[in-house]
């Protein structure tokens, strides 16, 4: 195992690289203070961890993370930080785990091998999508059924199905999602019983079209499962030329969270063309 390791301050980092080479997985470890020169280290090696720092200077933890994605999609990204608050950008950017300064060894310990498991997962043929649900999300976003754009009660629900859909099959906890659909309240007993709502809002709507089978919620932990329904953005994820040419530069226009993913393809686009 490798993990690469980006601090901009040199006394935490030495200390992350010192955590990361006593683990029980015995991996080979690299530091660096500069996110330009981890790029250009990984542009001749792989990583298959990358611990980074989300607050630097020049470029931030979070366009880091785009870019090692860029170079190599299968690389976990785990993110140290000394400010909660950029939980949310974590979640958004599909981060393999976050960790707060300091960091405490167990906890080290427990993301790194998580992130080892998800690893080692053996893919799973993929079955064709049902066509008959598809979810457009360059531009505005909505959800097709039979060439219908499925009406949602309460805009919420949409956004959460949006969110569900931009994170492409992985779990959202409830907390996770609150702190996405509502991104300045504290997650107490009030909001949760909003995020009640709103789930049971989602599921009513879906099943209303037959469409219930694409979101799954179990253990508290939420998701939509690609494999159930067609997208322009898995079409552009996958290499497929007509989604990659149907896309202008724009992404689920409506909701904030969604820029991440945007420059993301913008990104990919530009290096396709």
């Amino acid at each position: 195992m490798r993990i690469i390791c980006i601090d901009d301050e040199p006394l935490i980092l030495n200390m992350t690289v010192e955590l990361c080479e006593k683990l029980p997985q015995g991996p080979e470890v690299v530091g660096f203070t500069k996110p330009g020169d981890a790029l250009v280290w990984l542009n001749a090696h792989s990583a298959d961890i990358a611990l980074l720092d989300i607050n630097m200077p020049g470029m931030s933890g979070l366009e880091l993370a785009a870019r090692i994605r860029e170079l190599d999609p299968t690389t976990a990204i785990i993110f140290l930080t000394g400010y909660s608050e950029y939980a949310v950008d974590a979640f958004r950017l599909h981060a393999s785990g976050y960790l707060l300064k300091p960091v405490n060894k167990a906890r080290l310990a427990e993301e790194i091998a998580h992130a080892t498991k998800l690893r080692k997962e053996p893919a799973q043929p993929k079955p064709e999508p049902d066509t008959r649900i598809f979810a457009g999300t360059f531009g505005e976003f909505d959800l097709f059924v039979n060439g219908e754009p499925l009406s949602f009660p309460r805009s919420k629900s949409k956004e959460l199905l949006a969110y569900l859909i931009d994170r492409q099959g992985s779990g959202v906890t409830r907390a996770a999602a609150a702190a996405v659909l509502w991104e300045e309240q504290p997650y107490n007993r009030s909001l949760q019983k909003q995020l009640d709502v709103i789930i049971r809002s989602l599921r009513t709507a879906l099943k209303s079209v037959g469409a219930q089978d694409i979101f799954e919620l179990k253990s508290g932990t939420m998701r939509i499962l690609p494999e159930k329904f067609d997208s322009d953005l898995y079409r552009f994820l996958s290499g497929d030329a007509t989604a990659v040419n149907s896309y202008r530069g724009e992404y689920m226009n409506a909701y904030s969270w969604a820029s991440f993913t945007e420059a993301f393809l913008d990104r990919m686009k530009n290096r396709k063309q």
